[in-house]
């Protein structure tokens, strides 16, 4: 009895539960969270910023739970961690595909010593060596500075999240300060596998246009430029 006592207790300390924050996406959400029938985790919960599309009602159709906020990346990551009884908290962006086996790879990477949060490496599914070449320089960036961004995945234990008080709640770069304050808790990890994310960004924006823009609002958020400035900074290149 005691040993599944033991066995039960150390599941529930491992259970997944994945958050995607959406806002009309219901060209990708079907094919997002249907990569999690038979998947090893405590729930799925899409929150949703105020859709004009169909994105709500395909996500309950399919199951998830769905939550509803005004659209805001950070505040919608918060909401569903709000709501969460997962011990394991994995945001996924609504356009990107998971590796098999994902489960258990996050619960490897997060119980190295030393490991505050983890994400998967990255990759496009766009052809073409300049997409290979944001992909390389995303690598390099991850393995030099332990860097990750939302589009890979981001996963941390649940108390790691209550601890540093969420996502800070802006419309831009809350993926960035959320890794920056996780590396004073510990090490930002790779998992082994790649979490496959659409090139529909740099295919709409153009691929050195949308780098460029990502470059200056990571100079503007070291420089203490407000994030609705930020926001306005991108939105005014695009």
């Amino acid at each position: 009895m005691a040993d599944r006592m033991g066995r039960d207790d150390g599941h529930l300390r491992s259970q997944i539960t994945v958050i995607i924050p959406a806002l009309n996406e219901e060209r990708w959400i079907a094919g997002t969270i249907g990569q999690f029938d038979g998947a090893d985790i405590r729930e799925l919960i899409v929150v949703d910023g105020g859709s004009t599309d169909a994105t709500v009602e395909i996500a309950r159709a399919m199951g998830a739970r769905v939550l509803r906020v005004r659209a805001n990346r950070g505040r919608q990551q918060n909401l569903g961690a709000e709501h969460s009884t997962g011990a394991i908290l994995l945001f996924l962006h609504a356009d990107t595909t998971l590796p098999d086996g994902f489960e258990s790879e996050v619960r490897e990477t997060l119980s190295a010593p030393g490991v505050s949060a983890g994400a998967f490496r990255f990759a496009t599914d766009a052809r073409g060596w300049r997409m290979r070449l944001v992909e390389r320089m995303v690598a390099i960036r991850c393995g030099m500075f332990e860097m990750p961004y939302g589009d890979q995945a981001i996963f941390m234990a649940r108390d790691t999240f209550r601890r540093l008080g969420g996502f800070a709640e802006w419309p831009v770069m809350e993926d960035f300060d959320m890794i920056r304050r996780l590396k004073k808790q510990g090490r930002i990890a790779l998992a082994r596998g790649t979490a496959m994310t659409s090139a529909r960004r740099w295919q709409k924006e153009g691929i050195w246009r949308l780098t460029w823009v990502h470059q200056m609002c990571v100079l503007g958020y070291y420089l203490g430029v407000p994030p609705d400035q930020l926001e306005r900074l991108r939105e005014a290149v695009r």
